[in-house]
């Protein structure tokens, strides 16, 4: 994803086995150094840019500075985000949907991510442009489901809407018709992998206004998603509504133990107003001994970022 600038003034950046599929329910603008303790810490290159724009005359020294404030407001990020995360494997996105300024922090380049349940909004967004191809509207079983699925997490309703709409292969097409670029999808659809990048473009095609990234999704058809993340059960709000006031955000949350290791998968997905802003922000993380630490460990660096 494009770093995005964002104002000062904001948030400063800002399975194998199926029964594991949801859980118990249901750079770009830096590089990574590796610190004494071995976590990965991102380094803005902030000279080359400088340099570059010293010779280039007035319009490509303007492409420099703002390429310099990506790479600035990457690094507020991961240093809000860095203390928090540790030696974790975590991965954070973020969007202001006003301005379109935004940033990224990531444990290290290049990472992807169990989507675990936060896949379930991709296979309703692939369910609806289906809908919207054929020129129908979502029957009453395809409307349960989808409900059961966003709303309860519920793991046998994501399995049958996956069908529905064709597979893993038809997944993949319909995340590429939305601008997704870095996830692929997998028959077992909690090991589908992806990046924060892509999660926050997927919720620009979700919250869009239309054209853009909302171009692909119709006005009801966004609408009908974001209803649904709105009446997510009151103990599946968790993550993302760390930033957030009042009972204002629209998430979903995907969580997994890994049989392989017995270590969690924790994700949270949404959109946040905060400080009378509006903004996306995408969290993937993996690796954590239990449930509660990964779920702590999402909202601490969500908070690290708001207070940023």
């Amino acid at each position: 994803m494009p770093r995005r600038r964002m104002r000062r003034s904001v948030m400063s950046a800002s399975v194998a086995a199926m029964v594991v599929l949801a859980g118990t329910a249901a750079g770009g603008a830096y590089v990574a150094n590796r610190s004494a303790d071995g976590a990965a810490s991102p380094v803005a290159s902030v000279a080359s840019a400088s340099s570059q724009a010293a010779v280039a005359g007035d319009g490509r020294a303007s492409a420099a500075t703002d390429e310099e404030r990506e790479v600035e407001y990457d690094a507020l990020v991961a240093a809000a985000v860095r203390p928090v995360a540790g030696r974790a494997r975590l991965s954070v996105a973020v969007l202001d949907q006003e301005s379109g300024a935004g940033g990224a922090y990531e444990s290290a380049a290049g990472q992807t991510f169990d989507t675990a349940s936060v896949v379930k909004v991709d296979i309703l967004a692939a369910l609806l442009l289906t809908a919207q191809d054929e020129g129908r509207e979502l029957t009453a079983a395809e409307r349960a489901s989808a409900a059961a699925m966003i709303e309860n997490s519920d793991n046998a309703s994501a399995t049958r809407l996956l069908q529905v709409v064709g597979g893993a292969g038809a997944l993949d097409a319909a995340n590429e018709r939305l601008g997704l670029t870095g996830t692929t999808a997998s028959h077992a659809w909690g090991l589908t992998q992806t990046t924060a990048a892509d999660r926050l473009r997927l919720l620009e095609a979700v919250f869009a206004e239309g054209g853009g990234r909302g171009a692909a999704l119709s006005a009801d058809s966004r609408s009908y998603v974001q209803e649904l993340m709105g009446q997510v059960e009151a103990d599946q709000r968790w993550g993302v509504s760390a930033a957030g006031d009042g009972d204002g955000t629209l998430l979903k949350n995907g969580w997994m133990p890994r049989t392989t290791t017995g270590l969690w998968d924790i994700n949270s997905v949404g959109r946040v107003v905060s400080g009378g802003r509006t903004y996306l922000v995408a969290v993937l993380s993996d690796g954590h001994a239990t449930q509660q630490e990964g779920v702590a460990l999402v909202e601490a660096a969500v908070d690290a970022v708001a207070a940023a």
